[in-house]
């Protein structure tokens, strides 16, 4: 029996919104999953600061994320993509050419959100 760790939408037309979770790997994107893991809230936030860039919000619960890993949950690759932010799994390794965007890409991220990207990890928030 194969296991998933992906993203099941919630919210509306235009402003989407993902439970992270753990999922049969035959089952539909939004049915019933056996563990809802965090969220993540792809539409950007305004800053608090006037002059801070807008941010994007993942809750995470790591304890559980790692149990999954461990016993061979496969992440989807936003969910890959989602966990490497984080830290908790290595960026996927494609080729030169390949890890070139990526680094571009984490670079725009990094400057696009700066410090102010909240991660929650079983009830404590930290900045990254």
């Amino acid at each position: 029996m194969v296991v998933k760790l992906r993203l099941a939408r919630f919210g509306k037309r235009n402003a989407p919104f993902y439970n992270i979770v753990v999922a049969h790997a035959r089952t539909a994107r939004n049915s019933k999953p056996i563990e809802v893991l965090g969220t993540y809230d792809p539409i950007p936030k305004p800053s608090p600061t006037p002059e801070g860039k807008p941010f994007k919000d993942i809750k995470l619960d790591s304890a559980r994320t790692k149990y999954w890993l461990g016993v061979g949950a496969q992440p989807s690759d936003p969910v890959w993509r989602l966990l490497a932010m984080i830290g908790l799994l290595e960026p996927r390794r494609r080729g030169q050419q390949t890890e070139e965007k990526l680094q571009h890409h984490w670079d725009q991220f990094k400057g696009m959100f700066g410090r102010l990207h909240t991660v929650s990890a079983c009830g404590s928030t930290a900045q990254l």
